[in-house]
């Protein structure tokens, strides 16, 4: 503990661990919002590598431990072409974050997560429809880069499983298990590219724990009162941390 006390105040530890827990309980209720949640407030308190790593390990780790929520609940068909085209984003993604200052990455984080909110506001779950495939790879490219570059790959693929996926459980699956896999992506090419460090990986013996809790928490909710009424609260909040970490870019 002597080392996490040496790398943040206490603080700013206590902020870490309650936006673990926080990002966590949404991405349980919801299928998605973790990062959202989670890397705007990690760039605040750490540079742009290490929030991106923490936040990708975090995803992977509290993924691993609930993965029966969403193994063998998701469309296959949809899910192969989307992650194929995440691994060519993820690369270009993260070249452009090795030459990022951290008030460009706030900034940037921020704009994305504005955009990518009021783009996901105006989109209506509905019937479930037929997409080429070049589209569902297309946002697994965006997404991708998204990955790399910020570890937020999640609103180019929220806003087509809101469009493509009628079913509230099955579209919250398909993001669980892409979120997981685009992660495990994220940290390997963070890893390739002499990335990770031992801040994150310190930060994550005391982040898991809160995610841990807040997801127990969030699956719970989600199988008490059904994966409608996330809508609301999500974009919202996602609103607001974007136009937070904007105007700490902008600083």
């Amino acid at each position: 503990m002597d080392s996490l006390f040496e790398l943040l105040s206490p603080l700013q530890l206590i902020a870490v661990g309650g936006t673990a827990l926080a990002a966590a309980l949404l991405r349980a209720f919801t299928g998605f919002g973790f990062a959202m949640i989670a890397v705007p407030v990690f760039s605040l308190l750490l540079l742009p590598n290490e929030a991106v790593v923490l936040a990708a390990t975090l995803t992977i780790a509290v993924s691993s431990t609930s993965y029966k929520e969403w193994w063998g609940k998701f469309p296959v068909d949809q899910f192969t072409p989307m992650i194929l085209g995440s691994l060519a984003g993820t690369a270009v993604g993260v070249y452009l974050l090795s030459g990022m200052s951290r008030s460009e990455f706030q900034l940037w984080i921020g704009l994305s997560v504005i955009g990518a909110t009021l783009a996901t506001a105006l989109i209506k779950p509905s019937n479930t429809v037929s997409v080429p495939k070049s589209v569902t790879a297309g946002t697994g490219i965006a997404s991708g880069l998204m990955n790399g570059a910020f570890a937020i790959p999640g609103p180019p693929v929220v806003v087509y499983a809101m469009a493509v996926i009628s079913d509230p459980a099955a579209a919250r699956a398909f993001l669980m298990a892409f979120f997981f896999a685009s992660n495990v992506l994220a940290v390997v090419m963070f890893t390739v590219a002499d990335m990770v460090t031992a801040t994150p990986l310190l930060l994550l013996v005391l982040a898991f724990p809160m995610s841990f809790i807040g997801d127990q928490l969030g699956h719970r909710a989600f199988h008490r009162f059904g994966g409608n009424s996330y809508r609301p609260v999500a974009l919202v909040v996602a609103l607001a941390l974007g136009g937070w970490n904007t105007y700490a870019g902008l600083q």
